[in-house]
């Protein structure tokens, strides 16, 4: 309904009913976020993980501190699933969190900043002390003309909502570093691996975690994922703007040993190992299809896939059904939201591109859009010291098929399944 009555809105009137939104909640609630020191995180991947590494790294520096991510929302201590099905749900969601942390005695708060939620002016009426960039890749350009000049501009709205003495934090390996560096008058800094002002040095990858350095000192990360230690480097740069003790940043890092839906294991003493997480686009498919390949060794790489209809990027389809083809033993297409395009449309798309690099039917690639079964399938394959990736949804709580929504949770149906194995 909501696209098709946009068929007949004119923009302009669109545009005025977000921003009427967006003050109408800020006014209702009370301005909460400028009783909080606001940290915004945007970017194409790796946000939630970030902003699950900055969380608690304020809250070890002693900050009470809220959290509104992909995956997961904070109130201080008090942790809950983003039921949502998006990042930045409406202004008088996001505001009444707020509100919610300010009442909870939060003194700080980070919040994933999309395009998505920023085009539509939800960000509006908050100032941010913090912004962080991650980095940048084509993603959600449907809704940003196919643009991706469009897209990298409405990502710089969190910069331009800095406060006149906020810092900046971005990733100097993007080749985009620079561009949203330009937006922040206050305190700038980087990170990466190959350069910036944090930059990890002697990174060692093992199947437990991942130790590296940061001018001299030592970090070790609890979650697997080399591309990890870029998530956990913006939150030890803030905790060193912020001059807390190495050691509370160091405790901060060390305490995230999972994050919901980010490469989080499933482990109901099966034979092999079982990993639910969120990857949907190609770089950071490929990402997770080289750290299973790492944890697999000469086993088996067991993948189940799928992509979103309702408008989003259709290219992507393709680019993951080709990586993962090229890098996983056995592949499972399978329905993650398709929204009101065809389920099967989707899934043969990606089935193709898996098949144009070696990929055969039925014997080790398998289109199989219900979900349940294809997870099903997925586990039947595996032998002892395989690795089996459910990717696409990650810890989202629901499913969108046509016009339904249809409640959800992959970590849930595989538990399940894993027991129906017996």
């Amino acid at each position: 309904m909501k696209s098709f009555l946009k068929l007949f809105i004119p923009e302009f009137i669109l545009i005025w009913y977000h921003l009427v939104l967006a003050h109408l909640a800020n006014f209702i609630y009370g301005h909460p976020s400028q009783k909080l020191f606001m940290v915004g995180v945007t970017g194409t991947k790796g946000k939630t993980s970030t902003a699950n590494f900055v969380w608690s790294v304020l809250s070890a520096g002693g900050f009470k501190t809220g959290q509104i991510s992909t995956a997961n929302i904070r109130i201080g201590e008090q942790e809950f699933l983003n039921q949502f099905h998006m990042t930045m749900p409406s202004p008088f969601i996001i505001q009444k969190l707020l509100r919610q942390m300010v009442q909870a005695g939060c003194t700080h708060a980070v919040m994933e900043a999309t395009s998505e939620g920023m085009k539509l002016y939800r960000h509006l009426g908050i100032q941010f002390d913090c912004a962080i960039f991650t980095n940048l890749t084509p993603e959600h350009l449907p809704s940003h003309g196919g643009s991706f000049e469009k897209y990298k501009q409405v990502k710089a709205k969190l910069f331009q909502s800095l406060k006149p003495t906020g810092m900046a934090i971005v990733n100097a390996d993007s080749e985009h570093a620079d561009y949203y560096l330009r937006f922040a008058h206050g305190k700038k800094f980087t990170f990466g691996i190959n350069s910036g002002e944090f930059q990890a040095t002697k990174i060692s990858d093992s199947n437990e975690g991942i130790n590296f350095e940061v001018k001299n000192d030592s970090f070790n990360l609890n979650i697997l994922g080399k591309f990890n230690i870029y998530n956990a480097l913006p939150a030890i740069a803030l905790g060193s703007a912020l001059n807390l003790p190495d050691e509370k940043i160091r405790q901060g890092i060390e305490a995230i040993k999972i994050i919901p839906g980010r490469m989080e294991p499933i482990n109901e003493g099966q034979s092999f190992r079982v990993f639910v997480d969120y990857a949907h686009e190609p770089v950071s498919m490929n990402a997770v299809l080289d750290t299973a390949r790492n944890l697999a060794g000469k086993n088996h790489v067991i993948v189940l896939l799928g992509a979103e209809g309702g408008g989003r990027d259709k290219t992507k389809r393709g680019l993951t059904g080709q990586a993962t083809g090229s890098k996983a033993d056995f592949i499972i297409c399978s329905n993650v939201d398709p929204y009101d395009d065809d389920p099967t449309e989707i899934v043969e798309e990606i089935a193709r591109a898996a098949e144009a690099v070696g990929k055969i039917r039925d014997q080790n690639l398998f289109v199989i859009e219900d979900r349940r079964a294809g997870i099903a399938k997925a586990l039947s394959l595996a032998q002892p010291n395989d690795v089996v990736v459910i990717t696409g949804k990650g810890a989202e709580q629901s499913m969108i098929i046509g016009n339904k929504n249809i409640p959800w949770d992959d970590r849930k149906v595989v538990r399940e399944e894993i027991k129906n194995l017996e």
